[in-house]
């Protein structure tokens, strides 16, 4: 039996510091996933493997109950772990993930280890399950097998059967992501596959699903009835609601501009890591597979009605025009809550922080430096506020100076100011504990070839134990130091610089974080007569090191044109889960107590300025009698505080069973959709700017330019754009520019079986 923990303390800290991080641990249709951070693989021998942040913490075989019980009491007293989805991982009940739960803490490990096996032997073997098998390759059915194989001696139940035949359908068909038609993994080879846009670039262990989804998506079948027994019933019908269609002319295109972003998107990636995401899927239901081409129509929709102007799904209603064929290269435009049942399938089982995780390498692969210079990157939170019926947990939002009901969402930004990644917290955790996670994950998406990271934060993370623990794990950060801190005298100011147009005074010293934790590098500044001190580990020059900081606006501006132009802030997915019954959150019975005993003191002083100023001998009474029952009660309260907790397990304050949390699935792949179009846009608007007059207004036009209508040509190598663009003599001379640029990329639209150049040009005047 191989057990590497056995109590809640001894599981590995990224555990705690990182619950709604990305899957780490390598992905296949045998992984469930209980967590973010954490899965059960099956070993294919009867075996399974507990891994926690792609580290195995465990494993344990099929008749070692004790070895799984104890994994499972560990990991249920983990505040960040669903109780329902630990029970799917480990093929349990509820009821049963419970008992092991209440034993652990009745009896202890005692109890687990000395736990007697229920229930006969499995009648399962190796020479069953195979005969099991070629029973099924020959076409019968459960109750047919269930008749051969049980004897008088050997009795075999439709269930035991019924789960040969499931594993045994599992391994046959392609997890993920499915066609219109399967094409069998042996038959891939002889398929004459056309060249498709976003799906040359896949990873060796998903190759071969790729592919047959690949082949499946290019060559329609004629044959209904051998589609009708390989699809789902529900593919079918998505199929039947939407048919797709090879790319067409039309001779006015509304929203053709758009097209351009769809391009540009497919080139940073996002099209071929949905194949890689989705062929990656550990899909467990039939329900949950779905159509490759279904959902490069929902994914293609949501960029159009993105980048249009319309912040959210909804906004696939403006699609629904007459040319919205030609458009969207189906029969007719997909209603939003279609989009959505396909996204949110492919969303569960894992695929939503795939796709999120494969981005972020992608955009790991751009911002990597050519010299020795390391890589800048910004960390910082944005709070998303919550305005609906539900009880979500508070958080401080800066920008209304109170707390509110929301989720903060942690960015990653690039020197430039580009989104990469996001991670939702609806703890609201500070940012001292999200710094060490996030690194890791920036680590790990550079791979082995890793250059050095510089990260810059704000004065929330500036606190010395964080700061260390960066400094020692070799990471460069830049931040401001918290003050209070000593005012140094003008004269040690020696050396002036120019940041940005303004004449900056530096002093360049040590920093000691005390407590025997080493020092850091200090560089005070001196601007417009005031003293700003930065920290850093880096050895860049100082000029470099403020004005990496001073840039850290960008991050800023990044998330108000985010909200604005992407919407970032939609709530999207309105499921919501519970919240764990054992996480500690702020008791709501203190908070109203001690806001009744701040009343009371402010009541009882106004009575005693009052009885001072008492005229008449009977105010003076009724004043003091008054009074004196405020001061009794004050008395009364504050001896409930002591036995009042700042913070309690949720199951004991007044919010159980009420306190909900939404699930970040579906949300988390959107917000994936948002973030490749706003570096998309940005890509263009760096191409744009200098032929402008003003380049400050280069994505004003951009967004024009994507809801400009069009005529559409297609030929057997290019697809010809004419659009008609709302813009002036100058900005028209400007987008010509551009479209000769875009001609130089060899844009393709994704999907497209041939593989078309993508050519666009504005009207002729």
């Amino acid at each position: 039996v191989a057990i590497f923990f056995t109590s809640h303390s001894s599981i590995p800290s990224m555990a705690d510091a990182t619950p709604l991080l990305l899957n780490l641990a390598p992905v296949s249709p045998h992984v469930r996933w209980f967590s973010f951070w954490g899965c059960v693989a099956d070993c294919g021998d009867g075996r399974r493997e507990v891994r926690i942040g792609g580290s195995l913490v465990g494993s344990f075989g099929v008749e070692e109950l004790a070895a799984r019980d104890m994994i499972i009491a560990s990991l249920g007293a983990d505040a960040n772990v669903h109780l329902g989805r630990l029970s799917e991982a480990f093929s349990l009940s509820s009821e049963a993930v419970r008992g092991i739960r209440r034993k652990y803490e009745r009896d202890g490990i005692a109890g687990l280890w000395n736990r007697r096996p229920r229930g006969r032997k499995s009648p399962l073997d190796a020479a069953l399950i195979a005969r099991l098998e070629g029973l099924f390759e020959d076409g019968l059915s459960i109750a047919q097998a269930q008749q051969k194989v049980s004897t008088r001696q050997r009795k075999v139940s439709n269930a035991t059967v019924g789960r040969v035949r499931k594993a045994w359908s599992d391994r046959r068909t392609v997890p993920g992501i499915v066609a219109g038609a399967e094409v069998a993994a042996s038959d891939v080879a002889q398929v004459d596959l056309p060249p498709v846009t976003g799906i040359e670039a896949v990873a060796p262990d998903a190759a071969s699903t790729v592919k047959t989804s690949a082949a499946s998506d290019a060559v329609e079948s004629s044959d209904t009835s051998t589609e009708a027994s390989a699809a789902t019933a529900d593919e079918l019908e998505e199929l039947r609601e939407i048919k797709v269609s090879e790319p067409r002319g039309g001779g006015y295109v509304q929203h053709v501009g758009a097209w351009i972003l769809v391009a540009m998107v497919a080139r940073l990636g996002l099209h071929a890591s949905v194949m890689k995401a989705g062929a990656q899927r550990s899909v467990k239901r039939p329900a949950d597979r779905i159509g490759l081409r279904a959902l490069r129509i929902a994914i293609d929709t949501v960029l159009i009605a993105l980048a249009i102007g319309e912040r959210c799904v909804e906004g696939a209603r403006r699609l629904a025009t007459p040319s919205a064929p030609v458009l969207l290269r189906a029969s007719h435009a997909p209603t939003p809550s279609w989009i959505r049942r396909i996204l949110k399938r492919f969303s569960a089982c894992e695929g939503a922080p795939l796709l999120h995780w494969k981005m972020l390498q992608h955009y790991m692969a751009e911002a990597r430096p050519e010299d020795a210079r390391p890589a800048v990157f910004y960390v910082d939170n944005h709070m998303r506020k919550y305005t609906g019926q539900a009880t979500i947990r508070r958080g401080w939002r800066m920008q209304d100076k109170r707390a509110l009901p929301g989720t903060s969402d942690y960015y990653v930004n690039d020197e430039d100011g580009r989104p990469l990644w996001r991670v939702p917290d609806p703890t609201h955790a500070s940012l001292t504990r999200w710094l060490s996670p996030i690194v890791m994950h920036l680590r790990l998406a550079f791979g082995d070839d890793e250059p050095r990271l510089l990260i810059a934060f704000d004065r929330a993370g500036s606190f010395p134990e964080e700061m260390a623990e960066l400094r020692d794990e070799g990471i460069d950060f830049v931040t401001y130091e918290r003050k209070p801190y000593a005012k140094l005298s003008r004269a040690l100011f020696d050396e002036v610089v120019t940041i940005d147009g303004e004449e900056v005074r530096i002093h360049d010293t040590r920093k000691n974080l005390g407590s025997g934790r080493g020092r850091v590098r200090r560089i005070a500044m001196l601007v417009a007569g005031r003293q700003v001190n930065v920290l850093c580990t880096s050895s860049l020059p100082a000029v470099e090191i403020i004005t990496i900081l001073k840039h850290r606006w960008r991050q800023e501006n990044g998330f108000k044109h985010g909200v604005e132009r992407w919407g970032i802030n939609q709530l999207d997915g309105r499921k919501t889960v519970p919240y764990p019954a054992d996480a500690i959150v702020p008791n709501p019975a203190r908070r109203r107590l001690d806001r009744s005993l701040r009343l009371l003191k402010a009541r009882e002083g106004q009575l005693r300025c009052e009885r001072a100023e008492a005229s008449t001998d009977e105010e003076s009474n009724a004043l003091q009698a008054e009074l004196v029952a405020v001061a009794a009660r004050r008395e009364k309260l504050l001896a409930l505080r002591p036995s009042t907790p700042m913070r309690a397990p949720l199951a004991e304050t007044d919010l159980a069973g009420r306190l909900v949390q939404h699930a970040p699935e579906y949300k988390t792949t959107i917000d994936t959709l948002r973030i490749a179009c706003a570096n998309a846009e940005t890509d263009l608007a760096v191409m744009l700017a200098p032929l402008m007059s003003r380049p400050d207004e280069a994505k004003k036009l951009l967004a024009t330019l994507f809801r400009a209508p069009g005529r559409v040509r297609v030929g057997s190598q290019t697809i010809g754009v004419r659009l008609e663009v709302a813009a002036t003599k100058a900005e028209r001379i400007a987008l010509d520019g551009l479209l000769e640029q875009l001609d130089e990329l060899n844009l393709t639209m994704p999907g497209d079986p041939k593989g078309r150049r993508l050519r666009v040009r504005s009207q002729v005047e």
